[in-house]
């Protein structure tokens, strides 16, 4: 479940555009519909390449592409761009719970820097909509894990009732924190949602520093306290995984980075893939940064058919 958006991703020569539009650099900032119209103005002509996105939906293209039944929660509006994000779960044969709302479909618009760095201004539009009343339990029938994405700890009641009815229903719960601000702002409360009901957590170096306080290392024993496996992904330092006081140290895959955008989400795709196949935790955690160094090699969160057919049979060989 998570917020279902429709990329925007512009390619920068510099970071000019980012100070312009006052976005911390590696950030998502949250704008209005307003500021999204100032900012598609100010890009105008850069040629953006639009897709659908959004953290969890990218996780769960990520497995629908590995062969793996999977499904997605969320809300669009009555407009392209819902049907975009709408067609491109059908095309890659995700069963959608997709509910209709009053406002358009959200956008995240993706500056990309030259050093592959990505900086999201963050429209939710529609997918701000999406209320516990939308949930029930049959939404949970039929499946093993169910992936959140931290953005949407910011809409407390929901996340706290789809964390509880997936809880009941027996799911194993996988977050992953999303963005460093996120995790600031809502540090006690999200702490409280790991320790009661989440047995899965993917930090990147700054997320698990903001909620921690501590550098990877010692983060990662610090949010292993509190939940069964503890990811925390230090780019191209590779990752850490923590389950039963043991702890795997994973390398990070060769690559030619383009565009970072995707990168995390898709080391979840990887991770997650592993885990429902059965697969030792080191070798999920392969699989992951695997995943993530051929999807920041392109520009977005997406890999083309050619590129999954090699990973399929990479993967193959690694399981």
């Amino acid at each position: 479940m998570g917020n279902a958006l429709v990329d925007v991703l512009i390619k920068m020569n510099d970071d000019q555009l980012l100070d312009h539009f006052g976005l911390p650099k590696g950030s998502m900032q949250l704008v209005d519909a307003e500021s999204v119209k100032k900012i598609l103005a100010g890009i105008e002509g850069m040629d953006p390449a639009i897709a659908s996105g959004g953290s969890a939906a990218n996780t769960i293209n990520g497995l629908a592409a590995l062969h793996t039944p999977c499904g997605y929660i969320g809300k669009t509006g009555h407009d392209e761009f819902g049907k975009i994000f709408s067609d491109d779960m059908k095309t890659n044969q995700i069963e959608t719970f997709l509910f209709k709302g009053v406002n358009e479909t959200g956008r995240a618009i993706a500056f990309i820097s030259p050093d592959s760095e990505r900086t999201f201004a963050t429209f939710l539009g529609a997918a701000i909509e999406l209320t516990p009343d939308d949930l029930n339990e049959d939404l949970f029938n039929d499946y093993n894990i169910f992936h959140i994405e931290g953005y949407l700890v910011q809409n407390h009641a929901l996340i706290e009732k789809a964390l509880q009815m997936a809880h009941a229903s027996g799911l194993q719960v996988s977050i992953d924190l999303a963005s460093y601000n996120i995790v600031e702002t809502n540090l006690g409360f999200l702490k409280k949602l790991i320790e009661q009901y989440v047995d899965i957590v993917f930090a990147n170096e700054e997320e698990a520093r903001a909620i921690t306080g501590m550098k990877p290392e010692a983060a990662l024993d610090e949010i292993a306290k509190i939940c069964e496996i503890a990811v925390v992904k230090i780019g191209k330092d590779g990752s850490l995984v923590k389950n039963n006081g043991i702890r795997y140290d994973v390398p990070a895959e060769k690559a030619n980075p383009v565009d970072t955008t995707g990168a995390g989400d898709l080391y979840a795709s990887g991770f997650l893939y592993g885990l429902v196949n059965g697969l030792p935790l080191n070798t999920c955690g392969h699989i992951g940064s695997l995943l993530a160094s051929r999807v920041i090699e392109v520009i977005g969160a997406k890999i083309d058919d050619s590129g999954w057919e090699a990973l399929r049979k990479k993967i193959d060989a690694m399981a």
